[in-house]
């Protein structure tokens, strides 16, 4: 069993001692979701910690992630199972070369190759037919890549928490994986599907809390540095950019400047490392045609100490 949290408090510390500071809406979800046994649907931008969520929940927990990474034309062989030809064929040959394969029947030959031995578990079958562990985490990731007969498949898996294969059986698990969907909304999701699960709407973190990330994951980076770093993020996060930062960047950025010796950002700083935090050059341009003063100045008023 998984463990099952009391209070959302139990969340927000179970979290955070694995790296992921989460907002009380956040925390909230997921004590939902592991305590009423629902699937959660993170949707949000790019880079605001949707798949990171999952990763922090499988270490707290203690459990196996597994990742089933969706894209255009996805469908079951690569999510939920498939055959091993190349092991398949082998057996042929050996039957063959001892002999086994004249005295088998083609029924009883063709019963031996679609033997469990030979089935590919792919990552939604794993995660159903995981044993007696402590049951996974179960990332579905990107869902909005998926097309819609993929969708209306995965509707059903996590309905029943079944998968039949007909030359086997039915794989089912009376308890099921914790699983969490994630979207950037590039295309909107069905209805169906979200009625299945909780939903959260994951923002980018407030300044004060994207403060408190950096010193947690970058403890080397000085208060004034971290709070410069998130307040230069919140300004370009205000640009309207092609890829806006997420927290990742600013994780990357603030190690960056570190590892340079940096203990505050000019706008040489800036104009020198805007490639850790901003990955497109037209994002680039924008922010020089913003103006890059404006960009360091908000850093250096959000990172001014007070009291």
């Amino acid at each position: 069993m998984s463990y099952e949290p009391k209070t959302t408090q139990e969340v927000a510390d179970g979290l955070a001692a694995h790296g992921y500071l989460a907002d009380e809406g956040l925390v909230t979800a997921v004590f939902l979701a592991l305590t009423l046994h629902r699937p959660l649907f993170l949707e949000g931008e790019a880079g605001v910690g949707k798949t990171e969520l999952a990763k922090s929940i499988a270490r707290w927990q203690n459990a196996e992630l597994i990742r089933l990474q969706c894209y255009e034309g996805i469908d079951a062989a690569q999510a939920v199972y498939d055959w091993d030809y190349s092991r398949q064929l082998l057996h042929l040959r050996a039957a063959e070369a001892s002999g086994e394969a004249a005295q088998s029947g083609t029924a009883e030959l063709e019963g031996q190759l679609y033997d469990e031995r030979f089935l590919l578990k792919r990552a939604l079958l794993r995660a159903i037919d995981y044993g007696n562990t402590t049951p996974p985490v179960l990332l579905i990731d990107e869902i909005d890549r998926a097309d819609d007969e993929f969708e209306a498949y995965l509707l059903e898996v996590l309905s029943d928490f079944q998968v039949t294969v007909p030359e086997i059986g039915t794989f089912r698990t009376d308890n099921p994986p914790i699983v969490i969907l994630t979207s950037n909304r590039t295309r909107d999701v069905h209805d169906a599907l979200k009625r299945r699960c909780l939903y959260h709407w994951v923002e980018h973190p407030s300044f004060d809390r994207e403060v408190e990330i950096v010193r947690m994951r970058v403890p080397e980076a000085s208060e004034v540095l971290a709070r410069q770093v998130a307040g230069a993020v919140e300004a370009l996060r205000a640009i309207n950019l092609y890829k806006p930062p997420g927290v990742a960047e600013t994780i990357d950025w603030a190690a960056a400047l570190g590892r340079l010796g940096i203990t505050e950002i000019d706008e040489t700083v800036l104009d020198r490392t805007l490639g850790t935090v901003l990955k497109y050059r037209e994002d680039h341009s924008r922010v020089r045609d913003h103006g890059i003063a404006g960009v360091v100045q908000q850093a250096f008023d959000r990172g001014l100490l007070h009291g």
